[in-house]
């Protein structure tokens, strides 16, 4: 059809629509803190107890040198390549081997499902019982507290990050309790410091103390990993080549000091076997604090912290589903955005569902051991391909981390993931599982794709 002798031009096909970049430095920096704070502080630190005994610190301090070091890769990446995929895109980058970047992506994915499950068993524990007793079933609890997240991650990535904002300084408040408790404890003359050098996890002999104490870095390392994460925002952030850098260095900071001066106070005021029996070990402090700070109150603010855990794994692990699917390594529609809400709806049901299986297949210690073994193996890689990946140079200025900082983190990471670590033999089985269903997807998606290039 045409119009005074003129060709009517073709409709052009609407682009799809693309995230939005919402996400500035304050908010970045709230976002890494509290995507790192959370449940494994909340809800671990007894379980490091229990592994090491009352030197509970001491993990805790090793997992904050480890965490620095492969944050430094991380920011050299996403300086180079500030897209959502994250160690996927710098693994693809580098190695330029399809199935070890599926591999690579999957495992990423399921440690942010893993912890976010480990939040919600840690939500429907001791925490919930302080306030409502122990009427309600914990997995009944656990599912709705994933549907109603993703729920609110699916309204949009503003209201998720401001979410966040509000929930991060709620889970700071509880941590600042807890320091000024042990503060006080301290100027009273309250508490055991000769806690503070006992190794429970000795056994005796050195190799069994080098065990003990690895094994219960491996596990408090789960309080550390969420830096990794911010990283899948990167579409999402204004300037991400010059907001990254201070962000994720000064988020790790904080919450490293944090963690550590709070495991000084819970050992100082808490035996570790006490704090060992507990998924609240944070309140068992609390209440051995001799300071009259309501528990119904401290408990609550817990369960913010933990709330703010799984929110941004879910955020995280649909935000890796939407990055994979433009490289293609997910099929497209994993890529779908909404065009009104500007969020990736195919990625959050998808990881969603997948939460929701995992949340039936272990208690908080063994989710939370599967994360961190997960992501360490994933860090030993993305430290090598910063590495490999210094040939590849691009139009830009960005952050450059010393050779010497990923050489150690991928050693660090290795070590931390190795049998030397005396993690429990269930972890590695479902990681081998998990690893596993990847592979079965891995293979049903080439058919899928070749079928199509056959048509």
């Amino acid at each position: 059809m045409t119009t005074s002798g003129t060709p009517t031009a073709a409709p052009q096909p609407a682009e799809e629509p693309t995230l939005h970049r919402a996400i500035g430095p304050k908010l970045l920096i709230l976002f890494v803190i509290g995507d790192i704070l959370g449940t494994g502080i909340y809800a671990t630190t007894g379980k490091v107890a229990g592994k090491v005994g009352g030197a509970l610190w001491l993990p805790f301090a090793i997992g904050f040198v480890v965490a620095i070091l492969t944050a430094a890769s991380y920011v050299e990446l996403v300086g180079k390549y500030p897209k959502a995929a994250g160690a996927a895109l710098y693994t693809q980058k580098a190695f330029k081997t399809p199935f070890l970047t599926f591999i690579i992506a999957f495992m990423v994915m399921c440690s942010g499902l893993s912890s976010a499950s480990a939040a919600a068993r840690a939500f429907s524990g001791d925490y919930l019982a302080e306030l409502t007793g122990d009427a309600l079933p914990p997995t009944l609890i656990a599912i709705t507290f994933i549907v109603l997240l993703a729920a609110l991650n699916m309204r949009g990535v503003s209201e998720s990050v401001k979410t966040n904002v509000v929930l991060t300084l709620v889970e700071l408040t509880g941590l600042a309790i807890i320091l000024g408790i042990g503060a006080y404890a301290v100027l009273s003359g309250d508490g055991s410091p000769s806690r503070l050098t006992e190794f429970e996890a000795g056994g005796g002999t050195a190799y069994a103390l080098m065990t003990g104490v690895l094994g219960a870095t491996a596990l408090g390392f789960f309080a550390f990993v969420g830096f990794e994460d911010s990283v899948n925002m990167a579409e999402e952030t204004k300037d991400p080549v010059r907001t990254f850098p201070r962000a994720i260095f000064i988020g790790v900071a904080v919450t490293g000091t944090i963690y550590v001066l709070v495991a000084l106070v819970s050992s100082l005021l808490v035996d570790s076997g006490t704090l060992a029996g507990s998924s609240g070990p944070l309140l068992e402090v609390v209440k051995a604090g001799g300071v009259d700070f309501p528990h119904k109150l401290f408990a609550l603010i817990a369960l913010f912290a933990v709330t703010n855990s799984a929110l941004i794994n879910i955020m995280m692990a649909s935000r890796l589903c939407y990055g994979m699917a433009n490289e293609r390594i997910l099929p497209r529609a994993m890529g779908r955005v909404l065009s009104r809400r500007r969020t990736p709806v195919v990625g959050i049901v998808f990881v969603s569902v997948l939460a929701i299986g995992l949340v039936s297949t272990g208690e908080i210690e063994g989710l939370g051991d599967t994360t961190a073994f997960l992501l360490l193996c994933v860090f030993a890689v993305v430290n090598v391909a910063v590495l490999v990946l210094r040939k590849d140079r691009v139009d830009h200025a960005h952050f450059r981390t010393p050779t010497v900082l990923p050489v150690l983190g991928a050693i660090t990471a290795l070590i931390l993931a190795s049998p030397l670590a005396d993690r429990p033999a269930e972890v590695y089985i479902r990681a081998g599982v998990l690893i596993a269903i990847g592979v079965v997807l891995w293979v049903v998606n080439k058919a899928v794709m070749r079928g199509r290039d056959e048509e």
